[in-house]
């Protein structure tokens, strides 16, 4: 039987990563008795072990939890877990749609980071309910007032009561739930109206074919309904619905309100889209959901085995892999130096490295990984413009009329002691200010313009170093700009690398080239015969250097006699080496692959 509108209550939680999102879930779930004791795990709904062990959520998840009130009412709370890191944005505003009220979570030692913050004007743009909760409050170096000021200040929340809680010792959880019950409005919509969900997360079942997550916004689904995704037009009958407690559980049915999932013998998970509207076929609704967009990835690599006989088993991992994340694309791309393997685009560097170390430990495969780069717009002279997402694409310099680069808006918040370090960090990857404004009376909030391909690198990592660990980024996708770019070309002994080149800033060119060419002549070994290591731009060379040939000593055999005997025997030697040089294959370790991605290669 459908639960009353008036007494279901979708919610999601806020928070930055690591400021307890995931251990509150898990006292949710522990107090309304969603799972026996023996059951309980930490974590419970982040169940993929890199979730566990990082301390991060990656995938969205629901679970339908029953919580009685005194007055003897039961009421179902939709608790929506989201992702809390910047890649998946798109995914935690589809999931916010789907709630009408959340749970701001901040760490009582913390206080208010970047993330916190993005979050909740994506939570105030859908309207949702926020509720303020001060977490880790039995911390020794908890500071509630001074946490309690900066969401007044900085997100505005003036005079609402702030609910101040510890997940890990289950302090103040039944208040959590009272107020989620009390606070945050019921569902609208009717159960007469036309079918309209929102699908906010699907994924690949070996069973089920691929499972959809929904919200009904209006309406009802039951098995055996023809149902047609707006997106596409694809029109699929419905096998089974239910709901996650957090287990999957079957039922009738689903009515307006409702959070739960349906299996409709869909086979492919590209089908399906994250904000895509679910209408029935025969009595579809008139309008689809706002919000619907592509998802394109950011960030761009070359995946290769390091042994050439596992190409065909990477193939088969991503394969399955993209069955549960249609996020990442792949194709693939032959490269002279590191043979067979795939060009992947992520939506972000988190999302690269999850998939990356998936790929490892799932399916027990050893990956060499490109560096990482952007998707570049060039416009050529007679006026044709493209997207290129690797450095063997880009035209010859004499073609190209503009080249265009993605760039952020970076949003940092620290304490004002580092604002110097920040500042310049920033200047050095090409950044220009475009705000900075106190938060309190120590707390800043820087805002830049960023090249996307600056911050792929190592911008977080050194933003934490200078700051000592306090400063926070969240950024945001701002659109393409002119750049003066180039591609860096390596060559050993006149051949380019292929798996070497970049395209980069004409200021930085020749920086990155003598520190990359210094870190391979330290790499390299040396050869039989001499190796020539050259940075150029186009046909022009900006830095070179030079590995000696390993010496026989062909001398060691004379003893007395002409001198002519020695240089004729010296000249053998220089003849051989120079034939063998034409016709020897330097061999270049998987290291110096991965040098691109070292600080030695970042300078400058």
């Amino acid at each position: 039987m459908a639960t009353q509108r008036e007494l279901i209550r979708n919610f999601s939680i806020i928070a930055h990563i690591d400021h307890g999102k995931s251990t509150l879930a898990d006292r949710l779930l522990e107090h309304t008795g969603a799972l026996d004791p023996r059951e309980m795990v930490d974590q419970v709904l982040d169940d993929m072990e890199l979730e566990r062990e990082r301390g991060i959520t990656i995938k969205a998840h629901a679970v339908r939890l029953n919580y009685k009130v005194d007055d003897g009412r039961s009421y179902v709370l939709n608790l929506i877990d989201t992702p809390g890191h910047v890649d998946f944005t798109y995914e935690v505003s589809r999931s916010l749609a789907a709630c009408e009220g959340g749970l701001l979570v901040v760490d009582a030692a913390q206080g208010v980071e970047a993330q916190t913050l993005a979050n909740t004007y994506l939570a105030v743009e859908t309207n949702l309910v926020l509720i303020p909760v001060i977490n880790k409050i039995d911390l020794p170096n908890a500071n509630v007032e001074r946490v309690k000021e900066q969401l007044e200040n900085i997100i505005g929340l003036e005079g609402r009561e702030v609910l101040l809680i510890s997940a890990k010792e289950g302090i103040g959880i039944e208040k959590v739930l009272q107020a989620i019950v009390t606070q945050i409005p019921p569902p609208r919509g009717s159960y007469e109206d036309p079918l309209k969900a929102l699908l906010f997360d699907s994924w690949y079942d070996s069973y089920h074919g691929v499972v959809l997550l929904v919200r009904l916004m209006g309406g009802g689904v039951i098995p055996g309904m023809k149902i047609r995704l707006m997106s596409n037009e694809q029109v699929y009958e419905v096998e089974q619905v239910g709901f996650f407690t957090p287990k999957m559980v079957p039922a009738k049915e689903l009515s307006v309100g409702d959070v739960g999932w349906i299996t409709a013998g869909i086979k492919r998970l590209r089908d399906t889209r994250i904000g895509d509207t679910i209408t029935e076929h025969h009595r579809p609704t008139a309008q689809p959901l706002p919000g619907l967009k592509e998802v394109k990835p950011m960030v761009f690599c070359g995946l290769y085995p390091l042994q050439s006989a596992q190409y065909g088993a990477l193939r088969d991992a991503i394969e399955k892999l993209r069955l549960n994340d249609s996020s990442f694309s792949y194709e693939p791309e032959i490269s002279e130096a590191l043979g067979y393997g795939f060009r992947c685009g992520f939506l972000g560097l988190l999302h690269m490295e999850i998939i990356q170390q998936r790929l490892e430990r799932e399916f027990d495969l050893e990956l060499l990984t490109t560096a990482p780069g952007v998707k570049y717009r060039v416009t050529t002279k007679e006026q044709k413009a493209k997207e290129i997402d690797t450095p063997s694409k880009l035209p010859p310099p004499q073609q190209i009329a503009k080249i265009e680069e993605p760039y952020i808006t970076a949003t940092i918040i620290s304490d004002d002691q580092y604002i110097g370090a920040i500042i310049q960090l920033a200047e050095e990857r090409r950044g220009i200010q475009t705000g900075l404004e106190y938060l309190s009376a120590k707390r800043v909030l820087i805002t830049y313009e960023l090249p996307l391909n600056e911050v792929i690198f190592d911008f977080y990592d050194k933003l934490k170093s200078v700051s000592r660990g306090y400063a926070s980024l969240d950024y945001h996708y701002a659109g393409y700009r002119d750049s003066d770019l180039v591609r860096l070309d390596i060559l050993i002994n006149g051949q380019k690398v292929d798996a070497l080149s970049m395209i980069i800033h004409h200021s930085k060119a020749y920086t990155r080239g003598k520190a990359l060419i210094e870190k391979l002549r330290e790499l390299i070994p040396r050869q039989l015969f001499e190796v020539v290591i050259q940075a150029a731009i186009g046909s022009r060379v900006i830095a070179r250097e030079r590995i000696p040939p390993i010496r026989k000593n062909v001398l060691a055999k004379c003893y007395g006699g002409d001198v002519t005997r020695k240089r004729k025997l010296l000249e053998r030697q220089k003849e051989g080496k120079r034939r063998l040089k034409r016709v020897g294959k330097v061999d270049i370790p998987p290291e110096a692959f991965l040098a691109v991605l070292t600080a030695e290669g970042r300078k400058g």
